[in-house]
């Protein structure tokens, strides 16, 4: 019997599953699988990109964990592809490679004061609160109102974070130095922007629900952001998932929450122009309000509106690694 040999390069989710359904399709030869990873443990995302508040997503864990257990794939950690191994090295002792190294780092966004003191990627912050091994223990949250750029579910696992209250978080798996670095953090509002609308919003109805009703924080909508127009209302019409979370919203607009001392506000319409500084650090976040084309889409109406904000996490997007 002939005799295959494959490295997967990357031990995330991705990675561990391809060799899953390799080792178990049918066959006439024998398949051996090496995974390698840069970190020195698998798991990828699951271990290092979910919130601790997360357990439900953090329980895949268990299922690829069973994949490894088996014995049937080595893993080798702590090798960096590129430096440590090179696809001509993996070339010279595989049959085959396979590339699942994901995506890992935040998407540009390329406005003015981007790189001011005080701005930060989406991914960067995750990796913190997931304590990965090349993040260092310490975040600086000092401030009290805050900017997330996006509308998707990383920007409001980011959010949620951020204006929760710490002790909440005891009953997960937080580790110690982020519970304590939020402890310690000002925090009183978290705005989260979207250039689009409430029918548009890439978040999962699940996540949307728990953000809006976290225990202490008060959820805030505002009317001007609800409009809809003919493709707004094809996009309710046909998607149940859009369906609910625009009759999540809805129901936050007509029935307002509780006040409290703590704030998620979710505003749309509104696109970033500019990051705001004063002595180079961030003080604002100026947007220019977007409204809808006919078609679903979002032009520019040249209004302008600037928040007071001491810090801007903007969460639009990952890329691949090189």
């Amino acid at each position: 019997m002939s005799k295959l040999r494959l490295a997967v390069v990357g031990a995330g989710p991705a990675g561990i599953y391809a060799s899953d359904l390799i080792l178990k399709a049918e066959r006439d030869f024998e398949v051996s699988i090496d995974l390698f990873d840069m970190l020195p443990a698998p798991y990828g995302l699951v271990r290092y990109g979910v919130a601790p508040d997360h357990p439900r997503i953090k329980g895949i864990i268990k299922a690829l964990y069973e994949v490894l257990d088996r014995g049937d794939i080595r893993f080798f950690g702590n090798v960096n592809y590129g430096t440590d191994i090179t696809l001509e090295d993996l070339k010279q002792h595989y049959n085959a490679v396979i590339f699942a190294t994901g995506a890992i780092r935040d998407a540009a966004l390329n406005i003015p004061g981007i790189d001011l003191d005080g701005s930060y990627g989406a991914a960067d912050f995750v990796n913190w609160y997931d304590a990965h091994p090349d993040f260092p223990l310490e975040w600086p949250l000092n401030a009290k109102e805050i900017a997330v750029i996006g509308n998707g579910n990383v920007a409001l696992d980011v959010a949620r974070m951020l204006i929760k209250r710490p002790d909440d978080l005891l009953s997960t798996d937080i580790p110690d130095h982020v519970y304590q670095g939020l402890k310690n953090s000002p925090v009183t509002d978290v705005h989260v922007f979207g250039r689009r609308g409430p029918a548009q919003v890439k978040f999962s109805p699940l996540e949307l629900r728990e953000a809006l009703h976290v225990e202490g924080v008060q959820a805030i909508v505002y009317d001007e952001d609800f409009q809809y127009d003919e493709g707004s209302q094809a996009a309710i019409d046909g998607n149940n998932q859009v369906r609910v979370m625009v009759k999540t919203l809805e129901e936050l607009r007509e029935n307002p929450a509780e006040a409290q001392e703590r704030r998620l506000h979710l505003h749309f319409f509104s696109s970033p122009v500019e990051v705001v500084g004063e002595d180079g650090k961030v003080s604002a976040i100026r947007f220019e309000r977007t409204e809808l084309d006919g078609s679903g889409g979002v032009k520019p109406t040249g209004k302008f509106e600037e928040f007071p904000v001491q810090a801007v996490y903007r969460a639009v997007g990952y890329f691949g690694s090189e």
